[in-house]
Parts: C-alpha cells; sequence; structure tokens
C-alpha cells in the first residue's frame, strides 16, 4: 500500500470543487438580503454601531457595507463592488449588490448539475452584452441646459434616500454645485470635479432649510489678530501664498557663536529686516486679504495689521487651491515672484463670521467661481452625516447626466424590459449555454421583485402584472413606483435613472458574479515567507519620505 503524499502543509486548510462554488454563493446572497431591505423609495435604514461607540444610520448600502466587517472572501470582493460602483457613478451602490447576489442565486441550480462554470460565465457575459444594447435601445437623451428636467432626475435619483422628505432642497444644492465647478472641454464634454472643488461643510444648529451653496468658499480659520484686523472687505484683493511668512529657521541643529554682544542685536535686527523685506513686497501690490498655507510670525502679522490688510496662516492645501478657483488668484511659492496678475480680484466680498461658538471666513459673491462650499445646517451631527451622503450621491448623478446626457427608466422598468428582450433571445441561442442565458435574463428581475417586497404591496400579482405589460419587450416605460406600490408609466411619473449609473450597474454585478463562479479552490492559513533562523520581524513600510533613501540601495 502506497503512502500518503503530503503537499500541503498541516497549518493550511483547503476547500475545492463544488463546496466552494456553494459557499461562496451562499455569502454573496448574505451579503445581499442585508442590504434588500433599503432599495427603493420605501426602504428601511440600518443603524450601525462603529468600534468607537459612534453610530451610523443610513440607507446607502455603500456606507452600510463599508461598516461591516467580514470574514468570508466572497462576501469580502462583493463589499468591493459597492465601493467601485459609489467611486466610479456614484448612485446605484445598493442595485449592484442585490443584482450580483441574485446573478449567483440562479446559478447555483446550473451548478448542481454539474454545468461547468465557464459555460455559465459565456452565457451570462453574452446576456451583458445584449443587456446594454438594450439599454441603448430604450434610453432617450436629455437637455442638461433644462433646469426642470435636471431637477425631476437627480430628484428621484435621491428619492430613495432620507432626505427626500424635504423635498427639492438637496437636488437643488446639488444641481447649483454641480454646475458652478463644471469645466468646459470643448467637444461637447464637460468635465465635473467633485472631490477638489466641491466642499461641504457641516456646521450643527439651524434648520436644513438654511442650507445653501456659496458662490465661493468658507473655511473654519479667524484673522490672525482679530481686534486689529478688518473682518469685512469689500471686493478684496486677494493674495495666496504657499511659502512661510517668518524667518527661516536653520535646517539642522545651526550653532552660532557670538563674540561680541551687540552681534547678538545684529542677528535679530537681519530677521526682522527679512521679515520686513517679505512683507513690503507682497503689500507692494497693496491686498486686503493674505493667505498662507504655512506660518506668520507675529512681526509680520503687526506689519500687515499696520497696513489694514487681514492675514489668516496655516490653511490647508486643498482649501487654498478653492480659494484659487474661486476668486481668480493664482497660489506663489515666492513672495518674490509675485505679479499683478497672480491678484485675487474676483470676489465679492470677504467676511469672518461667528457661526455657533467657531469663526468662519467666508470668501463669497465670487464673479464667475469655479469653486463652491456646500453649507449644511441640522439639528445633529447623524442628521448631518446621512445629508452629506445624499448630498454626495446627488452630486455624483448631477456629474454623470452632465457627462453622458441620456436617461432611462427608473422603478425597475429598465430590468424587466432588458429581461424580457433577453427571454425572446434565448429561443434563438444554441446549445447547452441556453439555460444559464435565460436564467440571467431572470435574474434582472431582482430589482422590480424587490421594489415592490419593500413597498408591502403583494409580490407576485405586481411581477406577472409587469411581465404580461413587457411580455414583447413593449411598454419599456411601464414599472413600479415605489412610494406606492402601483403599476404605472414612469415617464408621467418622472422616475428616471441616469444611464451611466445603469450600464455600470450591469456591467460590474455580472462581471463579479462571473469572477465569483470561477473560483474553485480556497487555501487559507498561508504564512508569510521567513527567512530561515529570524525571528518575526516588523513588516517594513515604506512611505513616501524613504523611497528613494540610501538603505534601498544595494552596496
Amino acid at each position: 500500500m502506497q503512502t500518503p503524499v503530503l503537499v500541503l502543509k498541516d497549518s493550511l486548510t483547503r476547500e475545492s470543487g463544488s463546496k466552494v462554488h456553494h459557499g461562496n454563493i451562499q455569502a454573496s446572497k448574505a451579503v445581499a438580503d442585508i442590504i434588500r431591505t433599503t432599495l427603493g423609495p420605501r426602504s428601511m435604514l440600518k443603524m450601525l454601531l462603529d468600534a468607537a461607540g459612534g453610530i451610523v444610520v443610513t440607507n446607502d448600502g455603500n456606507a452600510i457595507l463599508r461598516e461591516l466587517d467580514i470574514a468570508h472572501p466572497a462576501a469580502k470582493s462583493m463589499i468591493e463592488l459597492s465601493r467601485t460602483q459609489d467611486e466610479e457613478v456614484g448612485d446605484g451602490t445598493t442595485s449592484v449588490i442585490v443584482l450580483a447576489g441574485e446573478m449567483l442565486h440562479v446559478a447555483e441550480a446550473f451548478i448542481n448539475k454539474r454545468y461547468h462554470p465557464t459555460v455559465i460565465c459565456r452565457a451570462y457575459s453574452k446576456a451583458l452584452e445584449d443587456s446594454i444594447e438594450v439599454l441603448d435601445k430604450i434610453a432617450m437623451p436629455i437637455n442638461v441646459k433644462e433646469r426642470a428636467e435636471m431637477l425631476g432626475l437627480v430628484k428621484s435619483c435621491i428619492g430613495t434616500k432620507f432626505t427626500s422628505q424635504f423635498g427639492d432642497l438637496i437636488a437643488n444644492l446639488a444641481l447649483d454645485a454641480t454646475t458652478i465647478v463644471g469645466v468646459d472641454h470643448g467637444h461637447g464634454l464637460r468635465e465635473v470635479d467633485i472631490k477638489k472643488y466641491i466642499k461641504v461643510e457641516k456646521v450643527p444648529g439651524g434648520q436644513l432649510e438654511d442650507s445653501k451653496v456659496l458662490k465661493g468658499v468658507m473655511f473654519n480659520k479667524d484673522v490672525v489678530a482679530p481686534g486689529k484686523m478688518r473682518r469685512k472687505i469689500l471686493n478684496p484683493r486677494i493674495i495666496l501664498l504657499d511659502s512661510p511668512i517668518e524667518y527661516k529657521k536653520g535646517e539642522n541643529q545651526t550653532n552660532a557663536e557670538l563674540v561680541k554682544e551687540e552681534d547678538w542685536g545684529v542677528l535679530l535686527k537681519l530677521e526682522e529686516e527679512y521679515i520686513e523685506n517679505l512683507c513690503v513686497q507682497i503689500l507692494k501690490f497693496k491686498p486686503d486679504v493674505v493667505i498662507t498655507e504655512k506660518g506668520l510670525s507675529d512681526l509680520a502679522c503687526h506689519y500687515f495689521s499696520k497696513a489694514g490688510v487681514s492675514a489668516i496662516r496655516r490653511l490647508r492645501k486643498t482649501d487654498n487651491n478653492r480659494i484659487a478657483r474661486a476668486c481668480g488668484a493664482v497660489v506663489v511659492n515666492r513672495p518674490e515672484e509675485l505679479q499683478e496678475s497672480d491678484v485675487g480680484k474676483g470676489a465679492g466680498l470677504f467676511e469672518v463670521k461667528k457661526i455657533g461658538d467657531e469663526f468662519f471666513a467666508f470668501i463669497v459673491d465670487c464673479e464667475a467661481p469655479k469653486a463652491c462650499t456646500v453649507l449644511l445646517r441640522g439639528a445633529s451631527k447623524d442628521l448631518l452625516n446621512e445629508v452629506e451622503r445624499n448630498l454626495q450621491d446627488a452630486m455624483s448623478v448631477a456629474r454623470n447626466i452632465i457627462k453622458n446626457p441620456k436617461l432611462v427608466p427608473g422603478g425597475g422598468a429598465t430590468e424587466l424590459t432588458v429581461s424580457a428582450t433577453l427571454k425572446q433571445k434565448s429561443s434563438s441561442i444554441e446549445g447547452i449555454e441556453k439555460w444559464p442565458y435565460e436564467a440571467a435574463a431572470l435574474a434582472f428581475e431582482a430589482i422590480p421583485r424587490t421594489l415592490a417586497q419593500n413597498c408591502g404591496v403583494n409580490v407576485i400579482r405586481t411581477m406577472t402584472a409587469l411581465q404580461g405589460k413587457h411580455a414583447n419587450g413593449e411598454n419599456a416605460w411601464v414599472g413600479i413606483d415605489g412610494n406606492t406600490g402601483v403599476i404605472a408609466d414612469m415617464k408621467e411619473r418622472k422616475i428616471w435613472d441616469s444611464y451611466s449609473v445603469k450600464a455600470q450597474t450591469f456591467k460590474t454585478a455580472i462581471e463579479a458574479a462571473c469572477m465569483l463562479l470561477r473560483i474553485d479552490d480556497i487555501v487559507s492559513g498561508i504564512k508569510k515567507k521567513q527567512a530561515p533562523g529570524a525571528g518575526p520581524s516588523k513588516p517594513q513600510i515604506e512611505t513616501g519620505e524613504d523611497a528613494d533613501n540610501e538603505q534601498m540601495i544595494p552596496e
């Protein structure tokens, strides 16, 4: 009798074959079930307690999954999906998970029948191509200049969120912010950079209705010398620096030996003269506000207040860039190189206001601002966090429409149309791939079904009625009104989705399902390799500074 051969170490566990498939499918379904109730306007909220004991109350798919700590590898990759979706298009984070979970669920039957995963994947990718074709067919263009149309669209996209009870408020904020920041590149291209140029400032207190988009920027800073510097300046000339206005210290330890006592005075005088020169160079341009990212010494502060200039120090780089975009200034690195063209003249008002017990500086009423701040007010921190998440989604939706102005019906109508068309096409597919293809067509119905479930209507009746309406791929615009659960025409109800969100949802969901289906082995318990005889060592983390360190170069 032959002795068994050990290939893997004892510490490693290995699962393979159908066990892995079932495990992955179960895990993905579990993740989808957590999220399922948060789809649609009648969605439930989830309350999560984080490690620090803070609470997060939200129904944004990505925000929920981000907080969860998950052990199963397949479930982890499901969570990545909603994150990708959030970064890429900003909306549809819940639908992507529900759809991927459903795709895997229908594949389970085929795996039990010993279908090869590659066959299922091939059928799925075919279904994906066809579904994108259907999207192209039913999409309708939208005029980006039409405020009312855009508003309806953004509203329908955030109608599923917590803030929908405040009417048009968030939709208006999002539209204003994205239109301010949009930059035309010609050729009909518009670039909207939400992350860099739209800052959301949350200030607890007041009412949500007080929230507004500022035509300019605000930041949490006060002037350097409050009593001596003006706190309100009309049409200010603004100079932005990213260099310190104080005496430069020696790089390392600098020892200066002074022989005479007078030399000490000379040293101090030199320092003072250096700062005075700096200030003179800046004051030559008659600024009203000087803002620097670095320090500003007491002496410089004295010169500035004498000249009637308000100064602000240690501002974040990102904020400085926003101010530059808003008032048309240029951030200067060396005061010696200042030019008249670097001075920002576009702002209408510089003002420092006290909100609550903190001071905020506003640079507002700009002529053509290319950056803005959204000021959110509200009763509590939790409320503001949720509003901010919804605002982010709304701005992403507005950005997507500006980039790709095409609409598809919401309320599950798109998915039903895709499903009906795929069912028809499946009869023309030859061979064994036909069945998984048909199953993929059925999986698309998960979205309208979940919507119906969350409204609390009779799911089976509603779904049958909808399938009847969509039977031959016609009535593309008939879907479920998520608030009442009534079958309605989405065009009249103004329930729309942006084309890029839908297309991205389908692509992400199906590609992820294929990836998880093609895993047939999970080996866990792998340890990091160590040199023989070496004790456990700390992993070396290479930061930006020591990336070009001498140690890296072999002798």
